[in-house]
């Protein structure tokens, strides 16, 4: 198993060895896709979105619960935005370039962005803080939540794009190389799902760099470890955007809350923080 891994330079279409990469560890990586004026432009956009839902007191935004903590400076922020592209101007353009349409080479026929479903682009905001809700995310895939809509798992692409440098020090993405080709079995319960925080001897931290693209198979066990240091020194903000197939299911103002998502309040808090003890031996 890999300790470290190879990383590309995205040159506006996959090659083979990047598609063969990809399709045998479940996901890859691409060093300096936006310049640090997209970057800064993104957050200047989400902090102010912010500005608006934490003065509106939005709760949801298309049946999707918002997650809410607060930062270093005991002010309150968002930590978790859905359909974060239908409210940004900045984030509705990255999501719409044509370059991403090239990854649609990682996945079956009829590949599309899921702008309009699923959680829309979901903007993450960690921060190691005594009032945060979002400092962690125990293992877990992301293919799952298709079992909770009583659906066959479907293949499905997480677009990852980085807002911050993100090393072992603000905790990492770490992923278990290969096991998007696991069997259904594997993908529920090869670990305890969220409750599980633990180092895995097979596991990759994920470095990256602000303007980086990291793109896993929704298959793929990963977790987001937490930062041993606090404050502004464990800040990562990461976008996600789903590439999915199958059935167009948009999601509206009127939508409900999925199922899976009522557990959004008890994941990554320091409530969730309680329960990890007692799976301390799990693998």
């Amino acid at each position: 198993m890999m300790s470290t891994y190879k990383k590309f330079t995205f040159q506006g279409a996959l090659t083979q060895e990047q598609i063969k990469f990809f399709q045998e560890n479940g996901f890859i990586h691409f060093e300096n896709y936006a310049s640090q004026d997209t970057v800064q432009e993104i957050i200047r956009s989400t902090e102010e979105v912010q500005r608006q839902w934490v003065a509106g007191g939005v709760e949801k935004v298309n049946g999707i619960p918002i997650k809410y903590g607060v930062d270093e400076n005991g002010k309150k922020i968002v930590q978790r935005f859905a359909f974060t592209n239908q409210h940004s101007e900045a984030v509705r353009r990255f999501a719409a370039h044509p370059n991403l349409e090239a990854l649609k080479a990682l996945m079956p026929k009829g590949a599309r962005l899921g702008l309009e479903e699923k959680d829309g682009v979901v903007f993450n905001h960690y921060v190691n803080t005594e009032g945060s809700n979002f400092f962690h995310m125990g293992w877990h895939t992301d293919s799952a939540r298709d079992i909770f809509y009583g659906k066959k798992v479907a293949p499905m692409l997480n677009i990852g794009f980085y807002l911050d440098d993100s090393t072992a020090q603000k905790g990492g993405l770490r992923i278990l190389p290969g096991t998007h080709k696991q069997g259904l079995w594997d993908l529920l319960f090869r670990k305890k799902y969220f409750v599980n925080n633990y180092a895995d001897e097979k596991e990759v931290l994920v470095e990256a760099k602000a303007g980086d693209l990291v793109i896993h198979d929704g298959r793929i066990w990963h977790r987001v470890a937490p930062s041993p240091v606090t404050g502004e020194a464990s800040r990562r903000r990461v976008m996600y955007i789903p590439m999915i197939v199958g059935k167009y299911q948009p999601k509206t103002e009127k939508s409900s809350t999925p199922l899976y998502l009522h557990l959004l309040p008890f994941v990554s808090t320091k409530k969730h923080k309680k329960l990890i003890p007692a799976f301390r031996k799990a693998a």
